[in-house]
């Protein structure tokens, strides 16, 4: 297996700019899981493969600092969904590529890490989204930060889904086994709880 060593340095988004909706509109990065919020157990397993750790965050920048190397910010009001986010990350990479992990998925593995760079690093032209069947998990994702112009020409051509915007642009997929438990999803109050006695 490569090892991190022989890997180009990348920097790594984590999403937590969202409305909450599924949440009642609290803050989702700060909610707790296993007495941590869920910001801190993905800061935990990438910190480690970074120099350039950035934060998306709408609302408690304060809170967030102390977990990231830098924090963006959506550049229009009113939650304009991850795409949004997605872009301020590419501005502020300071690498040739960027790691987009949302912050409801604390069960994510370092293998699981290392295996989204490798694969990566096979097409760095491309972007790269994690999928398992036939579904597309967009926000779990590797981009060339090279793409940025055509992600700001998207966006201003009223394009708002990472999925459908990196597939056009050729995305390779990293094939997950179906219902891989490391992409669970902790995005409602009930998920938190039920994956709460759930050995991480």
């Amino acid at each position: 297996m490569t090892s991190n060593a022989r890997l180009s340095p990348c920097s790594i988004l984590l999403l937590a700019g969202g409305r909450g909706q599924r949440m009642g509109g609290q803050d989702k990065g700060l909610l707790e899981w296993h007495g941590e919020p869920l910001i801190a157990h993905l800061q935990r397993k990438t910190r480690s493969l970074t120099d350039d750790l950035i934060i998306s965050c709408n609302r408690n920048p304060e809170k967030y600092a102390p977990y990231a190397d830098q924090l963006v910010h959506d550049d229009e009001g009113d939650f304009p969904g991850p795409l949004a986010g997605i872009r301020a990350g590419l501005k502020a990479a300071h690498h040739a590529h960027l790691m987009v992990l949302p912050c409801d998925v604390p069960r994510i593995d370092a293998a699981l890490l290392q295996n989204m760079r490798e694969t990566a690093s096979q097409h760095p032209d491309k972007p790269l989204m994690l999928r398992h069947g036939e579904h597309w998990e967009p926000l779990l994702c590797i981009i060339p930060v090279a793409l940025c112009a055509a992600f700001e020409s998207a966006w201003h051509d009223g394009e708002r889904s990472p999925g459908r915007l990196m597939r056009k642009l050729g995305a390779t997929a990293l094939q997950c086994p179906d219902n891989d438990h490391r992409l669970a999803n902790l995005n409602t109050p009930e998920l938190l709880s039920t994956h709460h006695n759930v050995s991480d």
